[in-house]
């Protein structure tokens, strides 16, 4: 039984948008608007709220930035087309959110924007990602790359490469950005020890590291602020 054909059309979302303005929608009533259609014994309203409320924090919104395909494919309903519109959305989402933390005239001078700027993308990150922020002399991001994935291991890191991307990229500043999926920020040994390498490899050539952040649930370590770099 169709769900949606029985809901009164006065109350359906497309009907209902059109009728009193797009923000009137329900979370689900929007999901609903963009995935379009349903599957065979579930309406497309089943299926958003069915979406709303995967993973450990249900019912939001945000989930869909951190779904997986795999989340979404295990996910009865759903298969590769929705899988993937799901995944855009999601990516769209963050580069919205990123892109409304920094602007122009947003500068990396205060740890705390440079946090949220990296928050809501890597705080649920299943492993550890170290990246680096390269910046010009205002402090304004110019470029980032990503170092490695997995441990942050000081042995395994290539500060040598970290440099010649620094370089490459003629920043003047840089700051380490990684995560810790236990949702601790606390800095491991290896995180110090990371620290303290980058920071006098790029004292070197002339490149100052102005900070080293660490990611955790809604919570960050930055080493500029507690004065350990």
């Amino acid at each position: 039984m169709n769900q949606l054909k029985e809901t009164p059309q006065f109350d359906r979302p497309y009907e209902k948008a059109l009728r009193s303005g797009i923000q009137t929608l329900s979370d689900s009533e929007l999901l609903a608007v963009l995935l379009r259609s349903g599957t065979a014994g579930k309406d497309v309203l089943t299926l958003a709220r069915q979406i709303l409320n995967l993973g450990e924090e249900p019912d939001r919104l945000g989930g869909l930035m951190h779904h997986s395909y795999a989340d979404y494919i295990a996910c009865q309903g759903i298969g590769k087309v929705k899988a993937i519109q799901l995944l855009a959305i999601g990516e769209l989402s963050k580069r919205i959110w990123r892109g409304r933390v920094l602007d122009r005239s947003t500068v990396f001078s205060d740890s705390s924007v440079c946090a949220s700027y990296y928050m809501e993308e890597m705080r649920h990150l299943e492993q550890e990602e170290l990246r680096a922020a390269f910046l010009d002399t205002r402090l304004r991001l110019m470029r980032e790359e990503t170092i490695s994935r997995g441990t942050v291991n000081a042995s395994l890191i290539s500060v040598r490469e970290i440099m010649i991307s620094a370089l490459r990229h003629r920043a003047v500043h840089m700051i380490l950005v990684h995560n810790h999926p236990s949702g601790d920020p606390s800095p491991s040994r290896e995180d110090m020890e990371v620290t303290r390498r980058t920071a006098e490899a790029g004292a070197l050539i002339g490149i100052t590291l102005a900070d080293h952040i660490i990611i955790g649930d809604h919570s960050y370590y930055s080493f500029k602020e507690w004065g350990t770099l």
